[in-house]
């Protein structure tokens, strides 16, 4: 079944509507969630892009759109091959891994003891898809297509890493993240926008692709030390920002290109 791209003036009406359905969340999510992790209750706000996009996708396409929508969460039959896990599954650990690599060279903050609780990978990537696949059903779903039918890919994903990174602001801040980490926590996460597109556009539009490297996002960066309380996201901008370059120029600009050519035929 052919993919139908929501119309161009309907994205801006889903970031309107994910900012709205987000404010009850920012309204009372000033304390913290019983984890480990520093987490404000404001980050179930993860559910309002799949609300949204739901809500949209019924009044123009009615139930059978709605429940072709969610059936995405699941599409892991369009990944085109096995090989494409190791991506999916382990470029961003590999980001982390390197991270914490380079902040014991340069000497960064870093406890004392610094213990990966690996074992827990597995309880953590089932805590964290939920919360990945109701955020990817709206900006990878939803919003995704048409920007890029309008602007290509690479350009789009900037946009809409741009948008993501101004959502979260305020559940940063609630987290008593400073003004620094938030800024380049945000530059790190377009970055990581950009590689979601990108596997996004090569495994087939799979939605359940980009949910896979979302919760690998959130599992990493709750094993780095401790609890994810001593990550630099400087570091980290400075390990996954040269990806997206070699990416986009291993490619050319034609990867991102395409796109919008391939939308409209």
């Amino acid at each position: 079944m052919r993919h139908t791209i929501p119309p161009q003036n309907s994205v801006l009406s889903f970031f309107l509507l994910v900012t709205l359905l987000s404010i009850p969340f920012w309204l009372l999510g000033g304390g913290s969630l019983p984890l480990p992790m520093n987490l404000p209750v404001s980050s179930f706000m993860w559910v309002t892009p799949a609300v949204a996009a739901a809500i949209l996708t019924y009044r123009a396409n009615g139930a059978t759109g709605v429940k072709r929508l969610l059936r995405a969460a699941f599409d892991a039959r369009k990944i085109p091959h096995p090989a494409w896990y190791l991506v999916l599954l382990g470029l961003i650990p590999a980001f982390y891994a390197l991270t914490l690599l380079l902040m014991r060279l340069t000497e960064r903050p870093l406890p004392d003891s610094v213990e990966i609780p690996i074992l827990t990978a597995p309880l953590l990537f089932l805590l964290f898809f939920a919360p990945a696949a109701g955020e990817e059903l709206g900006w990878s779903g939803y919003a995704t297509d048409p920007l890029q039918a309008r602007w290509g890919a690479f350009r789009a994903s900037i946009l809409l890493g741009i948008v993501w990174q101004v959502w979260h602001v305020i559940p940063n801040l609630q987290a008593g993240h400073p003004a620094s980490w938030i800024w380049w926590h945000s530059v790190y996460s377009v970055a990581l926008r950009v590689l979601i597109v990108w596997c996004f556009n090569h495994t087939g539009k799979s939605v359940f692709a980009t949910i896979l490297v979302h919760t690998m996002d959130n599992v990493s960066w709750s094993l780095f030390p401790n609890n994810g309380s001593h990550l630099d996201p400087l570091v980290l901008s400075l390990v996954a920002w040269p990806t997206v370059l070699i990416v986009v120029a291993g490619y050319g600009a034609g990867l991102f290109s395409r796109f919008r050519q391939s939308a409209r035929a």
